[in-house]
């Protein structure tokens, strides 16, 4: 199995659709009548949920009615955040089909497939033309991803001279082996995790200029710490939240996450960056 295939098989769950149409009636919703922010705690798969979003998204300006460009979109959570939150344009992509097909399926529901659109395929090899995107971004991407210099190559070659980029990714602060499973990869086969200054590095060969630079350990750490105190109040999981997404094996990948942070293997960062 390709490095990509095995990525794509470990996001695979089969039955996404169905588990959050299942999800979102018990909590009380339709599909006709579910909207966008009601899906955030399942839609906005990584560290910090919305809350981080909105940080993360407060240290960028995208233009109104822009073009911007996900990389790594999942079910297009922060696709459909961004869409509404700047008036603009999103187009997605990503490796796992069923990821595309689900993030389609709930921007239907939600009225907003004319604003966002998702598409398969491979950040290494993006299906757009050069100086496209007035603006982009990646939220927790590059963990599976071993060739960033390539990576932030092909990014540059999209976006128009003067766009922002922004990245938010677990990233690595210590050489020794993290727990496994986490929600990225089951084994380290599938891991590629790397250290803030090989972002930069690869991020100024690929052409682009550094400007914020944000270690968010202590915010995930309190993020952790407020989740378990939640859960340790009620006696099964929230209805909706990111282990629909998960699937099997959700809570041992959290806790094992948690566990690597606060040891200082991993932290999330947020870095952004200018063509």
């Amino acid at each position: 199995m390709s490095n990509d295939a095995a990525i794509s098989d470990h996001y695979t769950n089969g039955q996404l659709i169905d588990r959050i149409e299942t999800a979102i009636n018990k909590a009380g919703f339709t599909k006709e009548t579910i909207k966008a922010d009601d899906l955030s705690p399942v839609d906005e798969f990584h560290i910090g949920g919305r809350g981080a979003t909105e940080h993360f998204f407060s240290n960028i300006h995208f233009k109104e009615q822009g073009n911007i460009l996900d990389v790594g979109c999942g079910i297009g959570g922060a696709s459909r955040f961004v869409a509404t939150k700047y008036d603009c344009h999103v187009t997605g992509i990503d490796l796992t089909s069923e990821f595309i097909e689900v993030g389609n399926t709930l921007s239907e529901w939600v009225q907003m497939e004319p604003r966002v659109k998702l598409h398969q395929g491979s950040a290494l090899s993006m299906p757009f033309d050069n100086n496209l995107f007035d603006g982009g971004y990646m939220m927790h991407v590059g963990m599976n991803i071993v060739d960033k210099a390539t990576l932030f190559k092909e990014i540059y070659r999209t976006l128009r001279p003067g766009a922002s980029f922004a990245i938010y990714d677990v990233m690595r602060l210590d050489d020794k082996d993290l727990k496994y499973p986490v929600p990225w990869a089951t084994t380290s086969d599938t891991s590629s995790l790397s250290s803030p200054d090989e972002y930069k590095t690869h991020l100024k060969n690929a052409g682009f200029k550094i400007d914020i630079e944000n270690n968010c350990f202590e915010r995930a750490v309190a993020f952790f710490k407020a989740t378990k105190a939640k859960a340790e109040t009620r006696s099964e999981p929230p209805i909706l939240g990111p282990h629909i997404i998960v699937g099997e094996g959700a809570p041992l990948k959290m806790k094992n996450l948690f566990e690597n942070i606060v040891g200082g293997l991993i932290a999330p960062f947020e870095i952004v960056v200018q063509k």
